[in-house]
């Protein structure tokens, strides 16, 4: 199980008053016949004892007169807007030169424009408004309507920041962090973002927990880690409820607590959280500090495997092999086995590599054992390094 960090760049989202931009870049396996039975008594025992692998369209319907009518009477409502707007904006209406800006930022009652949306983003930033400083630095930074000037959007950030707007205050502690426009300084990023944290801004809040928890530009100090996570969560981030779960299971600035652990992890996994799916699949699975409950971990493993989580593929691979709250079958084992092994789980690659070497559940095939098997091996595989040997097959 292992934390999650969020570094990435989010585009622009438009409202109607304060268009912004949320920006993060975050910080996430003869002889022959002899060998042949031993080999498949081994994949047994390696299943049976391996336990958890560890962390890792509607069809279209034809429009009505009707929906066609109201389209048309929606798009002549927003070029009246539009035009109403436009007005207001060139007596220097600071909210409709951000409303003009928007709608041709979208394309809604004009045609969509870019460098019209930065020029009125613009003088409503130089009339000194925070939502369109941060939005000219948002342009800026994502090359809209404007030649990508980095500097240039650190510049409005900061005008922003400084006025208390609480996403241009994470925005500069971004670039901080990541060191654009501007020398890398986490203790200033950390800045940044705990005064948009404090604010209540949800990125904010999980990002100064997750440097809290490594000591980036803080002293680390997992209470403080907690803090900032839980508030997040408490908002309904996803990310923040599943390393507050991670908090709970590790005893990190808490308490351990299995039971408080897979509250913040179901809360995550609800929302399709696929780390959180998987650690629940582990926690049911094992019945490690909470009651084993196979169907559970079977549920969440499957909710994980939807998404293409290859540690639950494997996991659920080995359930099927052992019949553990499902009817054993090595042939639906063998298919999860396959497609973790896929994505590189090295247990994943021994074990098919063992089924067909030995013909478990396949056709045996004792070249396509070996190739699978040397796969595992070069990962590091111990079982299958020492297999090959055995074997007198190169690594």
């Amino acid at each position: 199980m292992t934390q999650k960090q969020k570094f990435e760049v989010k585009q622009s989202q438009f409202g109607s008053h304060s268009p912004s931009t949320r920006l993060a870049q975050y910080m996430c396996q003869g002889m022959i016949n002899t060998f042949a039975g031993w080999l498949s008594f081994v994949v047994l025992c390696l299943i049976l004892l391996s336990g958890c692998q560890d962390d890792q369209g509607a069809s279209s319907q034809p429009k009505s007169v009707s929906s066609s009518i109201k389209s048309e009477n929606v798009k002549q409502e927003e070029r009246q807007e539009f035009e109403r707007c436009l007005k207001a904006a060139e007596s220097g209406d600071v909210e409709e030169q951000i409303n003009i800006a928007a709608m041709y930022y979208r394309g809604e009652g004009v045609e969509q424009d870019h460098i019209q949306a930065a020029k009125w983003f613009r003088k409503a930033a130089e009339q000194d408004d925070s939502d369109a400083q941060n939005q000219i630095g948002s342009l800026y930074y994502e090359g809209k309507g404007v030649e990508r000037d980095l500097a240039q959007a650190m510049n409005w950030f900061r005008n922003a920041a400084e006025q208390e707007n609480a996403e241009a205050q994470f925005n500069l502690g971004t670039m901080y962090y990541n060191g654009e426009g501007t020398k890398q300084d986490h203790a200033q990023a950390a800045k940044w973002f705990q005064k948009a944290a404090e604010q209540g801004f949800v990125d904010a809040q999980f990002l100064l927990g997750t440097m809290y928890a490594n000591g980036e530009g803080v002293k680390q100090d997992h209470i403080q880690a907690i803090k900032w996570y839980r508030k997040a969560a408490e908002q309904g981030d996803a990310d923040s409820q599943h390393n507050l779960g991670h908090s709970y299971a590790t005893g990190k600035g808490v308490e351990q607590d299995y039971e408080k652990a897979i509250k913040w992890y179901r809360k995550a996994a609800e929302q399709g959280d696929i780390d959180s799916q998987y650690n629940l699949g582990e926690l049911y699975a094992s019945g490690k500090d909470v009651k084993q409950d196979y169907a559970k971990a079977i549920k969440w493993y499957r909710k994980a495997i939807e998404q293409g989580d290859a540690g639950a593929q494997h996991n659920l691979g080995i359930m099927y092999y052992k019949g553990e709250g499902v009817k054993q079958d090595h042939k639906q084992a063998f298919e999860l086995f396959r497609k973790s092994a896929e994505q590189g789980i090295p247990n994943a690659q021994f074990i098919v590599g063992a089924m067909y070497y030995n013909g478990i559940a396949i056709k045996r095939d004792q070249n396509q054992g070996i190739k699978l098997i040397r796969k595992a091996a070069r990962q590091g595989h111990q079982t299958a390094i020492q297999t090959l040997t055995d074997l007198g097959a190169n690594p």
